[in-house]
């Protein structure tokens, strides 16, 4: 696939995904971004192996997600790319994630091009765009240009809006097959995998709106291009979500390996002195300030247990309780699950309660070494990794937060856990409806 010298060839460093319309306020008009970008990349006319090679050229995280559909579409005899395959695009919705909902909400064109454009690449017939049905304004916002995009004739792919239930599991990968194809938006945790049989029982594609874009400006750029940010091992750039103890919280976005404490100077600098920092949101690992330069990245991360995961960064003040305020996350994940498995029925409310008890001093003598093991229990049993992520985020708390510890289990709890707390979380109430 080569890059489309129709359009104009946009800087090598950031912003990339926010260049331009982050600074408007509202969403791009189909005009607005053929003006920007030009027609739609080129590759939905030509062999999909093409933009799958592209997408691994450039090293797009997501890419074997476009590689393995591909094989199974040849495998059956299809790889001449006719219709057939279901495609999916999430917006996840999770609360301490919004930079899933920007490059909707800046530049719904930029992600419906990559979208089409990576459908056609698996032999897809059809694109499902799933949102979080409490997103009313969002959801007439991409209808409107779905209009456009109808009218103008520019897809040769169904584009279909779905609102779907607001829960932390319902973006699963699975949980949106088995909600499109009628079921509860539960997490299917047997196999075979979405890729091998999906929506119809057919193998299908799920990815998320940044992937998406990012697919659409590789289309149009190169492979290359896409290259010049970032790091040889981990190119381009990605949205992270800056909140907590900052002066300017909000979305940005930056290149792989970029440093944690310039991530937080990008946005705005410390507000107070920080004790940690949540990486990768409430299925994230807290990290002790002393790891802030720390880069942005993979290998840097991992000898530290964490990743840049869901590109979410919270700040946490010294004047907060790390204890409560991860005790108050536990409770939401362990209400919110889907509850169709042990972990998820008895393994990670058990452990929401002793932390709870943890940051509240109402500790028993066994609480300490009976809290370690349950959270030991959690990885690797579920129907989904839902329950890995709430394992990952009490593990850290316990390393990150040791100091805090001994103190809660025999004085009880500290002056900072009666504060208010510092990190939203939702109400921990089970979800009203899965379907």
């Amino acid at each position: 696939m080569t890059p489309n010298s129709s359009a104009p060839s946009p800087a090598h460093d950031v912003p990339r995904l926010l260049s331009g319309w982050y600074a408007t306020g509202a969403p791009t008009t189909l005009a607005d971004h053929l003006r920007r970008y030009g027609p739609p990349a080129p590759g939905t006319g030509t062999s999909p192996l093409s933009v799958v090679e592209a997408v691994e050229a450039a090293g797009l995280t997501g890419a074997r997600r476009c590689r393995i559909p591909y094989r199974a579409q040849a495998a059956r005899g299809r790889a001449t790319g006719r219709p057939g395959r279901g495609g999916c695009q999430r917006d996840g919705g999770r609360t301490c994630e919004p930079q899933g909902r920007v490059p909707l909400t800046f530049a719904p064109h930029l992600v419906l091009d990559g979208a089409v454009l990576a459908a056609t690449a698996v032999g897809a017939d059809t694109v499902h765009l799933c949102l979080p049905r409490t997103r009313t304004a969002q959801f007439e916002q991409l209808s409107a240009a779905l209009d456009e995009r109808r009218r103008d004739r520019l897809d040769p792919v169904r584009l279909r809006l779905r609102a779907l239930p607001h829960t932390h599991v319902s973006s699963e990968s699975t949980s949106l097959v088995r909600w499109l194809s009628g079921g509860p938006a539960r997490p299917q945790g047997s196999p075979p995998r979405t890729h091998e049989r999906g929506v119809a029982r057919r193998p299908t594609l799920v990815s998320n709106t940044e992937t998406f874009a990012h697919l659409a400006l590789i289309a149009r750029y190169g492979p290359g291009w896409f290259r010049q940010a970032g790091t040889p091992g981990e190119p381009g750039t990605l949205l992270v979500t800056v909140s907590g103890a900052v002066t300017a919280p909000g979305v940005l976005e930056t290149t792989f390996g970029t440093p944690l404490d310039v991530i937080i100077d990008r946005a705005g600098g410390r507000t107070e002195s920080l004790q940690a920092l949540l990486l990768g949101g409430f299925a994230g690992t807290w990290l002790p300030a002393e790891h802030l330069q720390v880069p942005l990245a993979r290998r840097e991360l991992a000898p530290l247990g964490a990743a840049p995961g869901a590109g979410v960064l919270i700040a946490l003040s010294r004047a907060a309780c790390g204890l409560s305020e991860t005790a108050r996350m536990l409770a939401y994940l362990a209400t919110d699950g889907a509850g169709q498995c042990g972990p998820c029925r008895f393994g990670l409310p058990a452990v929401a309660e002793d932390f709870a008890a943890l940051a509240a001093g109402r500790a028993d003598a066994d609480l300490l070494q009976r809290l370690r093991r349950r959270v030991g229990l959690l990885p690797d049993r579920g129907a989904c990794r839902h329950p890995d992520g709430a394992a990952r985020l009490a593990a850290s708390a316990l390393q990150a937060f040791a100091d805090d510890i001994d103190p809660h289990l025999v004085q009880g709890a500290c002056a900072a856990a009666h504060r208010p707390p510092r990190i939203p979380v939702p109400p921990a109430v089970p979800p009203e409806t899965w379907r």
